[in-house]
């Protein structure tokens, strides 16, 4: 898809003159189990900059003081800061975790029973306080092709029609 080549693109930039404020989510709809799979990329420096807004302490990803501290920070922020409706209905997000790479971080949350989606309706307001230019990409995945959307201030709501 034409937007990961962006998002590879600013990525490259953002490591040496830092401009661009990005994040990328994948959201995948699971028939099997009726449920979505969602990955979301965030670059760990400046969430550790939303984190210590948020909670008034410092953050460090790569040393934290308590793991757990910083979990259950990350955890309250994402689902805060995410949302999701399917065909009209709410979906509870569940935190997983997540995992460092390079100079990013990606997190993993799921939704359990989630009707076929229809309409998608999504709210992303990751970073989006913090940066002004922050762009908060969304790929979501019903079937082999995703319907993108691209959310910043102002435009923190999208919708899709399958």
């Amino acid at each position: 898809m034409q937007l990961n080549y962006i998002f590879m693109l600013f990525l490259g930039w953002k490591v040496f003159f830092h401009p661009f404020y990005i994040s990328l989510t994948e959201i995948r709809y699971n028939p099997e189990n009726q449920s979505l799979e969602i990955a979301q990329k965030i670059f760990w420096d400046d969430l550790e900059v939303a984190l210590a807004d948020a909670y008034k302490t410092k953050v460090d990803f790569l040393n934290p003081i308590s793991q757990e501290a910083l979990e259950d920070m990350v955890k309250f922020y994402l689902l805060e800061k995410n949302e999701i409706m399917v065909n009209g209905q709410k979906i509870s997000l569940d935190y997983l975790g997540f995992e460092i790479e390079e100079e990013a971080v990606w997190f993993y949350m799921e939704a359990l029973k989630v009707p076929v989606p229809q309409i998608v309706q999504i709210r992303n307001e990751a970073l989006i306080e913090q940066f002004e230019g922050q762009q908060n990409i969304v790929n979501f995945y019903k079937e082999q092709k995703p319907k993108s959307l691209i959310l910043y201030k102002g435009k923190e709501i999208g919708t899709l029609n399958f």
